[in-house]
């Protein structure tokens, strides 16, 4: 099999992978900024909504009827680097894909790894989505309308909209959790009509979903993780197109023209 017909089947099948992941997973983030949550080590067994004594921070009390307003408060960094880990699980076995997800203003480059070794690159920034495997300048880039291409669904994570939109009395456990080095506001869905039920861990101190589980009865089918965060302002190589097209606009500059 020729490596055209080859790169296409691969693409088929990480397609369908992305539409399943989305309808399973699908949403967008909207936030209003107008709760104070604590910058670290808050209560772990719920906050009482007391000052914390010496710095004025008033610490939010998490429930099921509050945690909606407390993670809308949250807001991501602008530009921020991160490896992630997302796993599916079935009995007897399972996958996994490891993700280098870089993200500046309205633009996200996912780099995922392949089972076959090659590299599928994505960069989506809400409205055009380009696609192309390898690192090689040989390699063609195709653009869609991004649609079901989203920026989180390319990382095949679920986004806060789903806890957003979701009836309060959805929301079964809602608190702070440490993970790892994190202080995380932590919720749990009840299951719905199909079984699936859901866990997030958003941090505080980035408001970033770092981890997530996705469950079939007491079954664990998703995992995602993803806890460290490099907050770094990456520059315009790192969303150009094989092509040469670079897509980021830096300092006001409008986009460079492909290169000759």
């Amino acid at each position: 099999m020729d490596k055209r017909k080859l790169n296409w089947i691969t693409w088929a099948v990480l397609a369908i992978s992305i539409v399943v992941a989305a309808l399973m997973l699908g949403g967008s983030l909207s936030r209003n900024a107008h709760i104070t949550l604590p910058p670290s080590n808050p209560p772990r067994d719920s906050a009482t909504g007391d000052d914390n004594a010496g710095d004025g921070v008033t610490v939010i009390e998490i429930t099921p009827e509050t945690v909606q307003a407390a993670i809308a408060s949250l807001s991501r960094p602008e530009s921020y680097g991160r490896n992630m880990t997302i796993e599916y699980l079935w009995p007897g076995g399972g996958g996994t894909h490891e993700l280098y997800t870089i993200v500046r203003g309205p633009w996200t480059r996912v780099d995922r790894g392949l089972p076959d070794g090659t590299t599928r690159i994505s960069i989506t920034n809400g409205e055009v989505t380009y696609i192309w495997y390898g690192y090689d300048s040989g390699s063609e880039a195709v653009s869609f309308p991004t649609g079901e291409f989203s920026a989180d669904v390319e990382q095949s994570i679920p986004t806060y909209e789903e806890i957003l939109n979701l009836p309060v009395e959805d929301i079964v456990l809602a608190d702070y959790r440490p993970l790892d080095v994190l202080t995380c506001i932590y919720v749990e869905t009840a299951a719905d009509r199909a079984g699936y039920s859901t866990r997030y861990w958003v941090s505080v101190e980035n408001g970033l979903l770092v981890q997530a589980e996705r469950l079939l009865g007491e079954d664990t089918v998703y995992r995602m993780t993803s806890l460290y965060v490099d907050e770094t302002a990456y520059d315009a190589s790192r969303f150009t197109l094989p092509d040469g097209t670079v897509l980021l606009e830096e300092d006001g500059a409008a986009p460079m023209e492909p290169m000759k």
